[in-house]
């Protein structure tokens, strides 16, 4: 019969506690202060691996990936959502996929953000704006780059702007940003 161990193996990884009060007393009421001790607080670095799927919505982060923007249009009225969507919000049917790429894009609307996620913290201020593609009835709200978001002006509302693609992609909808139209490659 193998010898089973007859305690854990400890290891330095992890996190390493000290000091903790406890009563050296033997009296029972002793006890009595952990009451009124202040609740030990941890802190340690969590990773977890998650497998998530983009289901219905994977056709548009392929076409990201390939530098190609895809819209989802309802084959029986034609409405096009800029952003992806496998079903028409109304009816149910099935959308279809179209490439949008080399359509004309203009902005919308922006705003300039001082604040952001973690992600997106160390970049700010940075702008976000929506963009109105040609033939598309919803807008896509997505990064503008190439303009100094301290020098932001309504005079940027009607820009012509054109989609670039992150190199190496990422799979995330932050995949594509915007540039404006005439801005060459590799300056933004």
């Amino acid at each position: 019969m193998p010898e089973l161990p007859d305690r854990r193996e400890e290891t330095q990884g992890g996190f390493i506690v000290h000091g903790v009060p406890f009563p050296i007393e033997t009296d029972p009421d002793a006890l009595a202060f952990l009451k009124r001790l202040t609740p030990i607080q941890i802190e340690q670095e969590y990773a977890i691996t998650y497998l998530h799927s983009y289901g219905q919505d994977s056709p548009w982060f392929a076409g990201a990936a390939n530098r190609r923007l895809l819209a989802a249009r309802e084959p029986e009225s034609g409405y096009t959502y800029a952003t992806p969507r496998g079903h028409d919000m109304y009816s149910g049917i099935e959308t279809e996929w179209i490439d949008i790429t080399s359509r004309r894009a203009r902005i919308h609307a922006f705003t300039v953000c001082h604040f952001g996620s973690e992600e997106f913290l160390p970049e700010t201020p940075y702008v976000l704006a929506m963009i109105e593609y040609e033939g598309v009835d919803t807008l896509f709200l997505s990064r503008l780059m190439g303009i100094d978001p301290d020098e932001a002006s309504i005079e940027w509302i009607g820009m012509e702007v054109r989609p670039r693609f992150l190199r190496n992609s990422k799979l995330k909808p932050t995949d594509v940003y915007f540039v404006p139209v005439g801005l060459p490659d590799g300056a933004a």
